[in-house]
């Protein structure tokens, strides 16, 4: 078995047509707030479900804006995953609030809604305001349960979708939920980071079925400045605009919103390419003991393909040696130096731990030809098989 060419964990896909839509933007008068943006927008929106759709600079930038926008400040107390990306945690901390951690669930690697409750009944009525929920990988988090959970407690939900555009779960009354559709949570985000199901080279996305939250949004996101008339409370002319909040320049740009759309095209195409490589390495692994597969599901969106293996350590130095570019997903956000300083250690969350020293993330993008894919397959069999 050989394979020069190195294999990512994951890997952006840029057509022609991507190409053409950016270049025909660098070659019109406008590159920064043109109308690719809101055309942008409404076509995610269409896509995900939802009724609005707010187009920003990152995935980070959204989470801080959904933060803002539900009124996180020093007296609020937030319940997150600590097997996440740092930013779902860090955006509340940006608006001065608290994080608490809570486990995961052994199976899914997605927040325990039974532990969230516990967590919520050890203090005094009250004392937490919402719950930024993620999904994980691209494994939908059932929120029609997190939402009766929310509601009896009086709390808000973030959802962090970064991973999963596309992807779904089924509520009771049989209706698949797709993942951001603002259905059972106030905000949800999306990121189209390069590895992410769609790529703006930087960029994200909020969606919410809330006008308020909305009207909030598109303020936030320009500096707190409007220029609609209805809206001054002044009007000098036509040159007049207010700056009404403290607000960020979190804009996205028209070059990337036309790249958005351009992939936006495949997103279908490409969640399918990607279920169909989950299928194939839980065949291929299904033999092998010291594999732990993800189970299969029709409403995961695979951003990632996550198996423990009790010699991580070894094996992604192996694949390394091979050529094949794994990756760890993720450091537990609560062992980061930042939040030990804040007193969280080690045993705090014996699941997300025991998880973290045995997760690998082995590549998963629609471009992984099935060559590639059978030498990923072959190499860790033969690993296994010594």
């Amino acid at each position: 078995m050989k394979n020069s060419k190195p294999i990512p964990y994951g890997r952006q896909h840029i057509t022609q047509e991507d190409i053409e839509a950016v270049t025909s933007v660098l070659q019109s008068d406008i590159l920064t707030q043109g109308p690719y943006i809101e055309e942008f927008e409404k076509k995610f929106a269409n896509y995900i479900g939802s009724t609005y759709a707010v187009a920003v600079a990152n995935g980070t930038a959204a989470l801080h804006l959904c933060a803002l926008a539900l009124g996180v400040n020093s007296s609020t107390k937030v319940i997150t995953t600590s097997i996440t990306f740092a930013a779902s945690a860090n955006c509340i901390h940006y608006c001065g609030g608290s994080i608490d951690f809570v486990d995961i669930d052994e199976q899914l690697y997605l927040l325990d809604f039974d532990k969230v409750e516990k967590q919520i009944q050890s203090k005094p009525a009250g004392f937490y305001n919402g719950i930024v929920a993620v999904d994980f990988a691209g494994q939908a988090i059932d929120l029609e349960k997190l939402r009766k959970l929310a509601n009896t407690h009086k709390l808000w939900i973030i959802e962090d979708a970064c991973h999963a555009p596309g992807g779904y779960f089924t509520d009771s009354r049989n209706i698949k939920q797709n993942c951001g559709n603002g259905t059972y949570a106030e905000l949800a985000i999306f990121s189209f980071h390069p590895v992410k199901h769609i790529a703006t080279g930087e960029g994200g996305m909020i969606t919410t079925n809330d006008k308020s939250l909305y009207d909030k949004l598109i303020l936030l996101r320009t500096h707190g400045i409007t220029r609609k008339p209805e809206l001054l409370i002044e009007n000098h002319g036509g040159w007049y605009y207010e700056m009404q909040e403290l607000g960020y320049n979190y804009r996205i740009t028209d070059f990337q919103a036309a790249l958005g759309i351009s992939q936006l095209k495949r997103a279908t195409e490409g969640l399918q390419k990607r279920k169909s490589i989950a299928r194939k390495y839980n065949a291929a692994f299904a033999q092998i003991e010291s594999i732990v597969t993800p189970s299969f599901e029709d409403g995961h969106a695979y951003h990632l393909y996550v198996i423990q293996v009790p010699d991580r350590l070894d094996l992604y130095n192996y694949l390394r040696s091979k050529n094949i570019f794994a990756q760890v997903h993720y450091i537990p956000v609560h062992l980061m130096p930042y939040y030990k300083q804040l007193g969280w250690k080690k045993g705090d969350l014996p699941l997300a731990e025991a998880y973290y020293e045995h997760c690998l993330s082995l590549p998963m993008y629609p471009t992984l030809s099935e060559e590639e894919l059978n030498y990923v397959i072959e190499c860790i069999i033969q690993y296994y098989s010594k």
